[in-house]
C-alpha cells in the first residue's frame, strides 16, 4: 500500500542507528575532552597489564614514574590520600559559539573537535525532526534491534537463498539432534577455469569440472575475520585429482585447514573408529573396482566355513550431473551425519574447538541449483554471547599486578580488540600456571597500555597460541650462559615468495634470502636485543618490513654484527597446530586451549586437542 504524502515519514532501522551512532560518538568526544589523562583501550580489557584493579575505565593516575603499583588508598602527588570526586559538568564546550573557531582546523584535536560539532549538528536536526512529528519511528524495526530469535524449524525456497548470498543464518546455532535438509541438483559439468588446474599436456581432453560446496559456518566467532568452517562437505563429481568421484570434508580455523576425510569409494575399514556406530565412508561403486586378492581370499574363506554369504547392494555416487538430490545433515553425539536420498553417505567426527551453536550459518556455493532448505529440531533458547562475556569478567581471570623486582620472562601476546574470546581464553589456560600467578613470569597482551617491565627474557606469542610457560623457561634457562639470545622455531635461508597471496614484491626485500628468523607465533629474546631495538627504533635507525617475525630475525642479525648472539632452534615452538611435547601450539582455538590446559592439569603430560 501506497504511503499518502501527507503522513509522517517512517524513521527506519538504518535512520535510527545512525542517531544512535551520532550521539555516541558525541558522548566518546565529552568523555575525551571533559578529563586530562590516560585510559586503558579495548574490549573488556586489557585488565590493565600492570596491576589488577576492580574496575574496566580506571584513572591511570596512581601510577607512579616506574610503573609499579601503589600500595595502599590512592594518593596525590603529596602523598595524601586522594579523594574520588565527581564531576557535575560533563563538558564545557559550547558548539553554538565556538563552531567558527573550529572551521579552518581539520587535524589533531580540533579535527576531531569539528568532528564533534558537525555530528551534533547532524543529531540535533535528526531529533528536532522526531519531536516535531515529521519523522516517526518504525515500530517493526524494534524486533530486529532486540536478540535475534531463536526458532524450532524455518525453511527457505531457493530464490530466497540466493537472495541472502547463499548464506542461511541460523541464529542460535545447532542443537543435540538438529538437522538441515537441503535439496537440490548438480550442474553439468564444464571446462576449469582456474588456469593453474586447466593446463595440459599435450594431447590430453580438456578438464571438466563440477562440484560444489555445503559448509556450517561460525558467523558469530569473531568479527571482520573469516569465519570459521566448523563443516566443510565438499562432493566432487569431476575434476579431482584422483580423476574419481570423491567427496573431502575438514574443518578451517583462521585459515588453516586441518586433515581432509577423504570418502573415495571405499568403505572404512572395519578397525576404524566410528562415528555413533556409522562408519565415517560408505562404499559406492567404482569403475575400478574389480576385487582385490583380499576380498577373493575372504570369499573362499567364508565358503570353506559354510558361513552364509550376504547379498551385498552396490550403489552408485550419490550426486550426479543434472539428477536431484535431497541431502541432510543431522547433528549426533559424536559428528555430523549425511544421508543423500535417505541412505547413510558420510559421518563427519566433531573436531575440538567447535561446539554445535557456533554452528550459526549454512553456506553452499559451486555447481549447483539450490531448490529448498529446510532446518529443524532446532535450539529454542539463545546462547546469548552478551552476557556471557559480562559473566566472564571476574577478578579470577585477572593478571597480577606486576612485582617490584626483575621478572624471569615477560610475555607480550599480541592480539586484536575483537578478539575477547581468544584472550579469555588464555587467560583460563596457561596463564594460569603458578609461574604466572607468582609473577615470575609475567604476560600480558598488546592491546592496550603496557608499562615498562624489568625482564631478562622477552617472549613474543599471539592470542591463538598456547604457552607451557614452564617449558619454555626451562628452554631458555639452558643456554643462560649465553648472554644474547634469540629462541624458536628458526628458518635459515628461507626465501621471500614473490607471487601468491604472501608475495613481497622486491622493492620491499631486494634480497634474495630473509635472514635468519624464528616463525612469529612464539619466540623469546634476551632483554640487551629488546633494548638494541628500542634504542634504534628510537634513534629512527631501525628498517621496518611488513612482516613481523622477519623482522625480529633481521634486527637480531643486526645486534649480531657487533655482539655474539646464541641462536636456539627448536621445532616444539610448532608453527602450524600442535605436536607432542610441545612447547608452543599454534592456531588454537578458545575451546582447544581450555581442552590442552585440562589435559596438562589432570594428566601431567603436553598432549594435543587439535584432532584437525
Amino acid at each position: 500500500m501506497k504511503r499518502r504524502k501527507l503522513d509522517p515519514p517512517v524513521l527506519s532501522h538504518t535512520r535510527l542507528r545512525l542517531l544512535q551512532i551520532l550521539m555516541a560518538t558525541l558522548l566518546v568526544y565529552f568523555l575525551i575532552t571533559s578529563f586530562e589523562t590516560r585510559w586503558d583501550s579495548g574490549d573488556d580489557d586489557e585488565l590493565l597489564s600492570d596491576t589488577s584493579l576492580p574496575s574496566r575505565a580506571f584513572l591511570l593516575e596512581n601510577q607512579n614514574s616506574s610503573g609499579r603499583p601503589t600500595e595502599g588508598p590512592l594518593r596525590d602527588s603529596r602523598g595524601s590520600p586522594r579523594k574520588t570526586r565527581e564531576s557535575k559538568q560533563v563538558s564545557g564546550l559550547v558548539f553554538e559559539k565556538n563552531t567558527a573557531a573550529f572551521e579552518g582546523n581539520v587535524s589533531g584535536v580540533y579535527g576531531l573537535r569539528k568532528a564533534a560539532v558537525e555530528a551534533w549538528r547532524a543529531g540535533k536536526s535528526l531529533w528536532a525532526d522526531i519531536e516535531s512529528g515529521k519523522l516517526v519511528l518504525d515500530k517493526s524495526s524494534e524486533n530486529r534491534s532486540g536478540s535475534d530469535p531463536c526458532p524450532h524449524s524455518f525453511s527457505l525456497s531457493g530464490s530466497e537463498f540466493h537472495a541472502r548470498n547463499r548464506v542461511m543464518v541460523i541464529p542460535c546455532g545447532l542443537t543435540l539432534w538438529s538437522h538441515i535438509t537441503v535439496v537440490g541438483t548438480p550442474r553439468w559439468a564444464h571446462h576449469e577455469n582456474e588456469p593453474k588446474i586447466a593446463v595440459l599436456k599435450e594431447g590430453a581432453e580438456a578438464v571438466m569440472v563440477s562440484q560444489f560446496m555445503m559448509e556450517l559456518q561460525g558467523l558469530k566467532n569473531v568479527e571482520g575475520e573469516d569465519p570459521p568452517r566448523i563443516l566443510h562437505f565438499n562432493p566432487r563429481l569431476k575434476g579431482d585429482w584422483s580423476n574419481k568421484p570423491v567427496i573431502e570434508q575438514n574443518t578451517c580455523y583462521r585459515m588453516q585447514w586441518g586433515l581432509p576425510l577423504r570418502c573415495e569409494g571405499w568403505r572404512s575399514r572395519a578397525d576404524e573408529d566410528t562415528v555413533d556406530g556409522q562408519v565415517k565412508c560408505e562404499k559406492w561403486i567404482r569403475d575400478d573396482d574389480d576385487h582385490s586378492e583380499e576380498w577373493k581370499a575372504i570369499w573362499w574363506l567364508n565358503r570353506l566355513i559354510g558361513r552364509t554369504k550376504k547379498v551385498a547392494i552396490d550403489w552408485p555416487y550419490p550426486f550426479a550431473e543434472g539428477r536431484m538430490f535431497v541431502l541432510t545433515v543431522s547433528a549426533g553425539l559424536e559428528g555430523y551425519h549425511i544421508s543423500v536420498d535417505g541412505r547413510h553417505v558420510t559421518s563427519f567426527p566433531y573436531r575440538t574447538g567447535f561446539v554445535l551453536e557456533d554452528a550459526t550459518g549454512l553456506f553452499l556455493n559451486g555447481d549447483v541449483d539450490v531448490h529448498s532448505i529446510y532446518a529443524a529440531s532446532l535450539p529454542t533458547s539463545h546462547p546469548s554471547f552478551a552476557q556471557q562475556m559480562h559473566l566472564e569478567m571476574v577478578t579470577n581471570w585477572k593478571a597480577p599486578p606486576l612485582p617490584y623486582g626483575r621478572v624471569e620472562l615477560f610475555i607480550g601476546i599480541l592480539s586484536a580488540g575483537n578478539h575477547f574470546a581468544e584472550r579469555m581464553a588464555v587467560r583460563k589456560s596457561w596463564m594460569q600456571h603458578k609461574l604466572v600467578k607468582s609473577s615470575r613470569v609475567v604476560a600480558r597482551f598488546f592491546v592496550a597500555l603496557v608499562r615498562a617491565v624489568p625482564a631478562k627474557y622477552i617472549m613474543k606469542c599471539d592470542d591463538d597460541t598456547f604457552v607451557r610457560v614452564d617449558a619454555v623457561l626451562k628452554e631458555v634457562q639452558k643456554a643462560r650462559t649465553y648472554r644474547s639470545l634469540y629462541v624458536g622455531n628458526l628458518n635459515y635461508h628461507h626465501k621471500p615468495l614473490r607471487f601468491g597471496k604472501w608475495a613481497v614484491t622486491y622493492e620491499e626485500w631486494p634480497e634474495e634470502d630473509y635472514p635468519t628468523y624464528a616463525n612469529g607465533p612464539g619466540y623469546v629474546v634476551s632483554s640487551d636485543v629488546a633494548k638494541f631495538i628500542l634504542s634504534e627504533f628510537e634513534k629512527n635507525k631501525l628498517r621496518l618490513f611488513k612482516m613481523e617475525d622477519v623482522s625480529m630475525g633481521m634486527w637480531v642479525e643486526q645486534f649480531n654484527n657487533s655482539r655474539p648472539v646464541k641462536y636456539v632452534h627448536s621445532l616444539k615452538f610448532c608453527q602450524h597446530g600442535c605436536i607432542e611435547n610441545y612447547y608452543t601450539a599454534h592456531y588454537q582455538s578458545p575451546r582447544q586451549m581450555i581442552c590442552m590446559w585440562e589435559k596438562l592439569q589432570h594428566i601431567g603430560k603436553p598432549q594435543c586437542c587439535n584432532m584437525r
